[in-house]
Parts: structure tokens; sequence; C-alpha cells
């Protein structure tokens, strides 16, 4: 019953995922949720956020922003990664990861997603079809909705690992 909820992967930080392994592995495109996933909530673009869209570039990767803020705080973070981005995506909705897909020029099989929240970003690529990685957030300075959800997503991910632990028994 959870596991529509279930990321494809965990791992610490956007910032430690192996981006050219994917590429060899056939991706080609990259969508990333802002906030708490590339800086904490609010923040502009960091150094960091700029060399990781840099690398994405180099390797080879297009790659576009997807966010549920309204356009100026997105076009304020895009401001010095200058890639592709969707504002106001309604996610869990699918439609803004198909219309990332379709800026890109990508595919579903071919394009990533990387978030830092089950409910809206996993639950939402799940719904799209694309492979998703879960991040773990950046700050622990976050909205009260989002409080909340976390306090949910507490439950998901104590399942999910479980599930990983008896398929790794197996």
């Amino acid at each position: 019953m959870l596991e529509i909820f279930y990321p494809d992967e965990y791992v610490e930080s956007a910032y430690s995922i192996d981006y050219q392994k994917y590429f060899d592995e056939g991706y080609r495109g990259v969508i990333f949720d802002i906030d708490n996933t590339l800086v904490p909530h609010g923040a502009p673009a960091d150094a960091r956020a700029v060399e990781l869209f840099q690398k994405l570039g180099e390797i080879g990767f297009k790659s576009c922003l997807i966010s549920n803020n309204k356009e100026p705080r997105v076009r304020m973070f895009n401001k010095d990664i200058a890639t592709l981005y969707i504002f106001n995506a309604h996610k869990p909705s699918k439609r803004g990861f198909l219309d990332a897909v379709r800026l890109m020029g990508t595919d579903l099989e071919t394009t990533l997603f990387v978030g830092d929240q089950l409910f809206t970003d996993v639950y939402g690529a799940r719904r799209a079809g694309l492979h998703n990685i879960l991040v773990k957030p950046i700050h622990p300075k976050e909205e009260i909705q989002i409080v909340l959800k976390r306090k949910l997503e507490r439950i998901v991910l104590w399942s999910y690992r479980r599930s990983k632990e008896r398929k790794g028994a197996e």
C-alpha cells in the first residue's frame, strides 16, 4: 500500500549522486526539485548548485527545475543556473514532470528525477513513470505544512527500509 510512495533510490544528497554513471547507462535528462533538494528553502543558487549544473552540462545532460513555487522564486534560483524550469507545477500531478521531459526533448526512460519529498516529488515522478531519487532534506527549517508531511514520511521510509532489508535477505 505504501509502495506507491517508495523512491527508486534513496541517497544522502543531490550532490552525492554519480551523474556520470547514469549518463553511461543511457540517461540524458535530469529534473530537480529546488527547495531542500538543491538549497535550503527560499535560498538562491549557491556555488555548489552552479557547479553541479555546469558539470551536468559538461557530461551531456539536459536539465530542468520543477517547483510548486511561483515564478519569481524559481527564476531567482535559476538566475545563475540558466536551465529550463517549470513553476506552479502542482506536484504530485504528473503534468509538470511530463512537461519537463518535453522541454528537455528527452523521454521517460532516459530522464531522472531528484527531490526531497515523498508525497509530492517521489509520488509525482512515479505517477509520471520517471526513475526517481529521493535525497535527504538539506536544511531542517521548513514551512509548517512540510514539517507535518515529514512526520508521515518517516512512517513510509521506515516501511521502505524494512522492504529493502527483506529483499536483501532473500
